[in-house]
């Protein structure tokens, strides 16, 4: 994709022929300062072949997944690396893997808060995360903790039946106090996930987490949540409406999370409904593609030069290239929805569903955080006439998020190894700029 910021090529803004204020910035004197902060519970994916005699002798149902205690956790560690049967240990955890794949998009900081053990053993599952993460991903800010943090097992049986063992650790430690508020507030955007505040009781990470979005609330920084599995919301979706209706600014959900959300099947009219309490909405459908909805300014609307698309919401792509706008900044507010199907119809063969999803949102906080970016060194731009939440459309987010899903579903990991290739700027960009 072709964004501004640091790249390993020169690049420059589409808009440079038609807005003199640009010829007066100088590449080498920009600033970057636009990023990503995130919290999380930091985990690891181990996964490994055994036989049924070992998922007996651990207590664990077959094909099934359980809670472990933590001496259990370390004594089925140490039993699977002593005989060689991990296969693959992979970085974890919904706001690990975004960040990650955001800093491989972007070439850029992004911030992870959570904890981290604070001794690291050479080979160990904690020293897989660090390896696992992105250089530019900044994890400064971890609170050290005396313990193990979250595991994940994957044991693979002979049949080639699945059971989950999940380790939480000390991953839920992180203290409120351990949140600066100065990173948050020069922060693009805040990325939580459903999995912060529903936590055991006496755990400090929900109180941390909305300490985290006092700070966002504070000093204007949007607040993104990806609701991370149904059965979370399954719970209570009037409590997590309300929750979305006070402290988020952007939803991330896949179409069975917007079922349990909302009570709809239709993705389309589950991120419609999704606007009552929220200003932009990012839902994956697996074979359906991705939808995308929020606001914009009407007098600022962009009808799309695609073909248009029917729905319960008829011809609802009609705007697709507008801008993303917060609804409390507009004037008159207008409803905008986006489509787009499977990526080359998706891979020939599947070989990761975990992270898909999360893959998406990193497009769409890469082009968020573009967008402050752009502002930051071009403050008085045409392109920021307005108080866009987006740098692109949502036409063009839903093209660059289909694209990074359709690579973490051909590759064995959730996170990006590299960067896309670069592409130049589609029509509807061009046409935005007119």
């Amino acid at each position: 994709m072709k964004f501004p910021g640091k790249r390993k090529s020169k690049h420059y803004f589409p808009v440079n022929a038609r807005d003199p204020l640009l010829q007066q910035t100088q590449p080498e004197n920009e600033v970057s300062t636009s990023y990503v902060v995130g919290i999380d519970q930091t985990l690891v994916d181990i996964e490994a072949k055994v036989d049924d005699a070992f998922v007996e002798r651990y207590g664990l149902s077959l094909g099934h997944s359980l809670v472990i205690e933590d001496d259990v956790a370390e004594a089925l560690y140490q039993e699977l690396s002593d005989n060689n049967l991990i296969t693959h240990q992979f970085a974890g955890g919904t706001i690990g893997n975004t960040l990650h794949n955001y800093s491989v998009l972007a070439d850029d900081r992004s911030v992870l808060l959570g904890v981290m053990c604070s001794n690291v053993k050479i080979g160990s599952y904690a020293y897989r995360y660090l390896c696992n993460t992105s250089s530019r991903t900044d994890l400064n800010y971890l609170q050290a903790v005396d313990g193990a943090i979250g595991r994940c097992f994957t044991l693979i049986s002979e049949s080639g039946e699945r059971t989950f063992a999940i380790s939480p650790g000390q991953m839920n430690q992180l203290r409120p106090e351990s949140i600066p508020e100065e990173v948050i507030a020069g922060a693009a955007a805040l990325v939580l996930t459903s999995y912060l505040v529903r936590c055991k009781p006496g755990e400090p990470m929900p109180e941390a987490t909305m300490q985290a979005i006092a700070f966002a609330k504070k000093h204007d920084v949007p607040v993104v949540l990806t609701l991370g599995t149904k059965y979370v919301i399954a719970d209570n979706p009037v409590w997590w409406r309300d929750f979305l209706r006070e402290h988020v600014s952007i939803l991330a959900m896949n179409e069975d999370e917007a079922l349990e959300l909302t009570g709809l099947s239709d993705p389309l009219m589950a991120s419609e409904m999704a606007l009552d309490w929220v200003d932009l909405v990012l839902c994956t459908a697996g074979p359906n593609g991705l939808y995308m909805a929020g606001y914009t300014e009407e007098a600022n609307k962009r009808e799309t030069q695609h073909p248009l698309l029917p729905g319960h919401i008829a011809e609802f792509n009609r705007f697709e290239f507008s801008r993303a706008m917060r609804r409390e900044s507009c004037e008159n507010a207008l409803k905008v929805y986006s489509h787009i199907a499977p990526y080359m119809g998706g891979p020939e063969k599947i070989m990761n569903t975990n992270g898909a999803g999360d893959g998406a949102l990193s497009a769409l906080l890469h082009d968020i955080a573009a967008n402050g970016y752009h502002r930051n060194n071009v403050p008085n731009s045409s392109k920021h006439v307005r108080s866009y939440l987006t740098y692109s459309s949502l036409a063009q987010v839903c093209k660059y998020a289909n694209r990074v899903s359709y690579q973490v579903l051909n590759q064995h990991s959730p996170r990006l190894t590299r960067g896309l290739p670069e592409r130049e700027d589609s029509l509807e960009e061009s046409y935005w700029e007119r």
